[in-house]
C-alpha cells in the first residue's frame, strides 16, 4: 500500500480525537491475502447510509451507498466513490465525535470475502484495473450478502446492482430484516448508547 493512497483519508481526520484507525504505511505482501475482504458499514452520520469497502492492493476502495445494498437486481443503487480507507477500518465500530469528518455511529453491517469475476476475452481482469476502467463484477461471501454484484461507473457516478443468481430475493429488504452488526451483534442505537 502506498502512503499517498491514504493521504486524503488521513487529512480529513484528527486521530487525537477520533478512534478511527490511522492505518499502517506498508503491508508486507504476505499479509495481503488472495481471499480479499469486503465490508459494508452502516453509518449514521448526517444521513444514514452504508459504506461498501473492497480490499484492493492492501487498502479498502470505498463507496457510500445512500440506500444500501439490495438483493433485488431491479434496484440500481447509487454508489458514491469516497477516499481509500486502511485495511484496519474493516473492523471499525464506534462513534466518530462531533466536529470530525463523518461524525456519527458506525457498525460493521456485513463482512466477508469476495472474488473478482471481471472478465475480458475469457481472462480475469485485475480488480484495480477493472475499477479504474469503470466496471467490475464480484462474488460476495458475506454473513448477509452472497452472490454476484456489479459496480459500474456512469456519467452520474457509480451504480451497485445485484446480479441474477440463486441469491436473488425480490421480496425481502435485507437492510430492515437484519439491521444488526455482523461483528458485534449490536444495532446503531445500542452502540451509540455506550
Amino acid at each position: 500500500m502506498k502512503q499517498e493512497s491514504l493521504e486524503s483519508y488521513r487529512k480529513k481526520r484528527d486521530f487525537s480525537i477520533t478512534s478511527e484507525p490511522q492505518g499502517k504505511i506498508d503491508y508486507p505482501d504476505e499479509l495481503i491475502s488472495d481471499k480479499q475482504i469486503f465490508v459494508v458499514q452502516k453509518h449514521a452520520s448526517r444521513n444514514l447510509h452504508y459504506d461498501l469497502r473492497l480490499e484492493v492492493g492492501g487498502i479498502l476502495r470505498s463507496w457510500a451507498v445512500p440506500k444500501g445494498p439490495s438483493l433485488n437486481p431491479k434496484d440500481k443503487r447509487l454508489a458514491i466513490a469516497t477516499e481509500d480507507h486502511p485495511l484496519e477500518y474493516a473492523r471499525f465500530e464506534g462513534t466518530i465525535p462531533k466536529g470530525q469528518y463523518g461524525a456519527g455511529t458506525v457498525i460493521v453491517w456485513d463482512m466477508g470475502t469476495y472474488r473478482n469475476m471481471t472478465m475480458k476475452d475469457g481472462q480475469v481482469i485485475d480488480i484495480n484495473q477493472a475499477l479504474n476502467n469503470g466496471h467490475t463484477s464480484i462474488w460476495l461471501e458475506g454473513k448477509k450478502l452472497k452472490g454476484g454484484y456489479a459496480i459500474t461507473r456512469t456519467g452520474r457516478g457509480w451504480i451497485l446492482v445485484k446480479m441474477r443468481d440463486e441469491n436473488v430475493d425480490e421480496t425481502q429488504d435485507i437492510l430492515k430484516a437484519d439491521p444488526r452488526s455482523a461483528l458485534s451483534g449490536r444495532t446503531i442505537g445500542e452502540l451509540a448508547e455506550n
